[in-house]
């Protein structure tokens, strides 16, 4: 049996949702990652608190105030028509709005237990050894920090794939545009479409067993470092 279009274009979506969203946390939230790991400041655990709100706060919470922020009403949404970007609410940009902040924490806690379990005897000796800050970051902190980004990327990525509730709340159900593929699967159920309802949802299943099965025969694997 084949699945039909609208559902080949769900998949790709979701694909293409959560590669953008895991790059463009992997790049916001390297130097977060790094800062929560070795400041001092008073303001960690207030920014480590925000960063790990998601994992506790319903989706549909985090959606709401989210589409309330970016609407036309909003200040978020003023901003935006300010700029030229137009309303950000039901757009794909909407979408990776929203799956940046929900899926944060499943890339920011990785890196920052990553650059924290690195310590900072290999950061003075290269600093000893006349490594200026950025060197020393690129040199010694990200290669021994590796684990971690594989980490990030993967459960970032597939934390993304498995939303619903933000998804639905930010982008609707438009398709070929925001229908991403927990979406399509609640259709079909509501619909009584359980035979495409088991292709998606049994590809999910087994998509998100293989990642984990490959991220913990990852961790399991002696390192040589």
């Amino acid at each position: 049996m084949n699945l039909p279009d609208i559902d080949l274009s769900a998949v790709t979506l979701t694909l293409r949702l959560a590669a953008t969203t895991v790059l463009i946390l992997l790049l916001i939230g390297t130097p977060l990652a790094w800062w929560l790991a070795h400041t001092r400041s008073r303001m960690k655990g207030i920014i480590g608190a925000v960063v790990a709100l998601p994992l506790v706060l319903p989706p549909t919470v985090l959606g709401f105030y989210l589409l309330v922020f970016l609407g036309p009403n909003g200040m978020g949404g003023k901003l935006t028509k300010a700029l030229g970007i137009g309303a950000l609410p039901f757009t794909f940009a909407g979408l990776v709005v929203g799956s940046v902040l929900y899926s944060m924490p499943f890339v920011v806690q990785p890196l920052q237990n990553a650059f924290e379990a690195i310590g900072r005897r290999p950061l003075e000796v290269a600093a000893s050894l006349r490594a200026g800050p950025w060197d020393r970051f690129l040199s010694v902190a990200l290669p021994l920090a590796k684990p971690g980004f594989i980490t990030a990327a993967v459960l970032g990525f597939a934390h993304t794939v498995g939303e619903f509730g933000l998804v639905l709340m930010m982008g609707g159900n438009i398709p070929g545009r925001t229908r991403v593929l927990s979406v399509d699967i609640y259709d079909h159920v509501e619909a009584l479409e359980y035979v495409e309802a088991h292709w998606l949802a049994g590809g999910m299943l087994l998509f998100s067993f293989v990642v984990l099965l490959i991220l913990y025969s990852f961790h399991a694997r002696p390192r040589t470092f």
